[in-house]
């Protein structure tokens, strides 16, 4: 019995693999391309959370997507099939793409990097130039009385 039940999960398990390769579809796009696409496509994915300029979130944005590709989800999908039906060729898409985003996320850190050390240089500038004002007005008592009626103004 044990045999017989044997035999029939392996030939379960050998049925159930399949080796089906799509046909080629005629409006296919090319891999390349393919690859820009899901780039795009996970960008776009990921932005629908987060508010744009007009701070509003929930929006999807793959109709601009297919818009910039001009492309419609049909085409897609289609060429999705088919690229998913041979696995090495899929890979290769999806290896350049991941590498493409961490490329893409490398730049953008260092960016901010860049601009978040401006930002600390700017307000460093600013408490020294500060600094540097009250302590001109601290020595000269002309100008302590101007000072006075400016915070006094700054408190209304």
């Amino acid at each position: 019995m044990k045999k017989i039940s044997g035999i029939f999960i392996f030939l379960f398990f050998v049925s159930c693999t399949s080796n089906t390769i799509f046909e080629k579809p005629q409006n296919l796009i090319p891999s390349d391309t393919m690859s820009l696409l899901l780039q795009e496509m996970v960008i776009a994915s990921s932005a629908k959370f987060m508010k744009n300029k007009g701070q509003q979130k929930n929006i999807n944005y793959m109709p601009l997507v297919y818009e910039k590709f001009k492309i419609d989800s049909s085409r897609f999908e289609t060429s999705n099939q088919y690229y998913m039906s041979t696995i090495d060729k899929y890979q290769e898409i999806l290896e350049g793409a991941k590498a493409s985003l961490g490329f893409r996320k490398e730049v953008f850190k260092k960016i901010k990097t860049r601009l978040d050390s401006l930002r600390k240089d700017s307000i460093s500038i600013a408490r020294k130039n500060q600094n540097k004002l009250d302590s001109i007005l601290s020595k000269n008592p002309k100008l302590q009385k101007i000072k006075k009626g400016t915070d006094r103004a700054i408190r209304k």
